[in-house]
Parts: structure tokens; sequence; C-alpha cells
């Protein structure tokens, strides 16, 4: 059994052989010799390179959940956003070479981007609720797809930016939630379109169904009326 010492321990490594390589040259038994584990013990804390990746991104997003600030409760949703993200940064500042690896293999690599955008909707639908944003089904899927790749913006920003101040970030992560609200009202449009559709169609079906109920009761009906009537 591993113990969560020692995941952390291979995590630790794995980032820390990320900020000095990358990402296709840090392999599973380099992780498992730096962090002084056995490979059964490596494969049993994670898997895959893949792995490592989602432990670190459930990482960040305790992190940013921990540190969520309250007092902003009674804020627009958009300042709780914008104040969960830069949270999400700041929490990201000490890997940030790391973080530069995985998004130069991401670029090098379809697949592999297509994986990592999987494991960043999840965080920010968890970041959505984090800003107080609830929201559910497709809607949820559409607004934290269209966060992850917002914010995936911010952070090549942010990546090569030197001002601790980090004005080029917040002005490129103001622009994103710009971008963003103008694709809610959209949203919200579409989705009331649908609703609106959907009642429609149930009211259309409901008289349709009792037209059909009354018709099988009503002894004139043309079905049940005598041959040669």
């Amino acid at each position: 059994m591993v113990t969560a010492k020692t995941k952390q321990k291979i995590l630790k490594t794995f980032l820390d052989l990320l900020s000095e390589h990358s990402y296709e040259d840090v392999s599973l038994p380099l992780v498992a010799e730096r962090a002084g584990v056995k490979l059964s013990d490596m494969r049993s804390a994670y898997a895959s390179k893949l792995a490592l990746v989602a432990a670190f991104a459930e990482q960040i997003d305790t992190a940013v959940l921990d540190e969520r600030d309250e007092d902003m409760e009674d804020q627009p949703p958009r300042d709780r956003l914008f104040d969960v993200l830069m949270t999400r940064i700041d929490a990201l500042a000490d890997r940030k070479e790391a973080v530069r690896a995985l998004h130069r293999a991401a670029r090098q690599d379809p697949a592999l981007a297509l994986d990592f955008n999987r494991l960043e909707v999840r965080s920010q639908k968890w970041m959505l609720i984090a800003a107080g944003i609830d929201l559910s089904g497709m809607k949820a899927s559409l607004v934290a797809q269209g966060l992850a790749i917002a914010f995936a913006r911010v952070v090549d920003v942010w990546l090569d930016e030197t001002d601790e101040g980090m004005p080029r970030t917040m002005a490129r992560l103001d622009k994103e939630l710009d971008r963003g609200s103008s694709f809610m009202r959209q949203l919200g449009t579409l989705d009331s379109v649908a609703k609106g559709l959907r009642s429609f169609f149930r009211k259309a079906s409901d008289k349709r169904r009792s037209r059909d109920e009354n018709s099988e009761g009503d002894p004139h009906s043309p079905e049940e009326a005598p041959a040669g009537a």
C-alpha cells in the first residue's frame, strides 16, 4: 500500500523534473529513480504521466478552493470569477516552469492537448463552483470548456510575464472574461429559445394525447361506428 506521503514525494519529483526537462523526457522510471521508490510503488501510485498531471491539477484545485475569499460573495459573478482565476494563477506560481513544460508539450502533441483539456475542463467546473456560479448539464460543460480555453490564453501571457504585479496577465484575463460574458448572454438566449421549443412540443404532445384519449372513449367516433352506418 503506497502511503499519501510517498504519493506526494512522487508528485513533487515529477514536477521538479518538469522544471528541468521536457514532458517527453520525463519517464516514469526516471521519476521512480529520482523519488527513490520501487517501480511497483510507482505503478500503484500513478499508472501514467497523465495521472501525475491530473494529480497536479487536483492539487491546484484544492489550493484555490481552500483560499476562496468569502468576502467576495456579494460581488458580481464576473468579479468573483476574476478573483478565483487570479488565485489559480498564484497557486501555479511556484511551478511556473513545470506549467511551461506542460503547455509546450500540449502544443506539440494534439492528442496530449485533448487529454490535458479534459483535465482542465474538470478543474474549471470547480473554479465556477468556487466563484458561486452554479451551472448544470450541458450548459456547465459548455461554459467550463470555454473557460478552459480562455484560461489557457491567460496562462500563455503569464508564462512570459516578468512583472510581479502581472498587469498583462490581469488585462488578458479581463479581456477573456469580457468575451465570456458575451458568450454567456448568447447561451442564455439560446437556453430560453430551447426552453420555449421544449414547452411548445410538450404542449402539442399533451394536446395530441388528450385528443387520442377522447377519441377512444367516444362511441360515435369513426373507429367505433358500426359497419354500414
